[in-house]
């Protein structure tokens, strides 16, 4: 008779047979892009990009896949750090048998709640925090995942539309320049947007406007 081990160890990744393994995958995966569009800066990215191309009047350039894809770019970048620490922290024990698979995705969360609290604002986490009726915790760390998210989502949101409403100020301006000039002149034939369009790309162009914008909030996130 085989003699019985003594204490417990944690199941490995790799005893699970392949199908269960093919269900967690996939149940991932569905959450995943959920998770990269709310939960990192590609949120604010994507919608400041979007104002910024409202602003300058020229509808549909560059193209969503562009916008969408430099955001992605920029998101990875930012992002590089905080994966690394979950692949290191979470993914790799849980891989190796040295963790559990709830285990592991409290370890998963930790670096990325550290990274949101950094952007989440307190009156976001005070609404959710009655909403949920779920008493304060006595640290800023100790508030849970279901609380920091969506309190993350609308303290971004709300950045991101102060961050358009200041991009579109100057080009504004030249609008309503345009518009006053054409009135004055008698000029109807061309609506004043139509004019306005080549001296604002100029105006964003001798600024070099994509450094600035980019910059700009690539400084914010860090």
């Amino acid at each position: 008779m085989a003699k019985a081990h003594s204490g417990s160890t944690v199941p490995n990744l790799n005893s699970v047979g392949s199908p269960m393994q093919i269900i967690l995958l996939l149940t991932a995966l569905t959450f995943l892009p959920a998770i990269v569009m709310c939960l990192t800066p590609f949120l604010r990215i994507t919608i400041v990009l979007h104002f910024l191309r409202q602003a300058l009047g020229t509808q549909t350039v560059p193209s969503n896949q562009v916008l969408i894809g430099l955001a992605l770019f920029l998101t990875l970048l930012v992002m590089q750090p905080v994966a690394g620490e979950i692949y290191t922290n979470a993914w790799q024990p849980m891989e190796n048998g040295e963790l559990s698979m709830p285990a592991a995705l409290d370890a998963a969360a930790k670096p990325l709640r550290g990274y949101l609290m950094k952007f989440v604002r307190e009156p976001e986490v005070k609404l959710f925090l009655e909403i949920s009726k779920t008493p304060a915790p006595v640290r800023a760390s100790d508030l849970e995942m279901r609380i920091v998210a969506p309190a993350y989502i609308l303290s971004e949101l709300k950045a991101s539309f102060q961050i358009g409403a200041m991009l579109f100020l100057p080009f504004l301006v030249i609008d309503l320049m345009v518009a006053s000039v054409t009135l004055t002149v008698g000029m109807v034939q061309l609506p004043p947007v139509t004019l306005s369009a080549p001296f604002k790309l100029l105006l964003f162009v001798l600024v070099d406007g994509w450094n600035l914008v980019v910059g700009s909030l690539m400084k914010s996130l860090y």
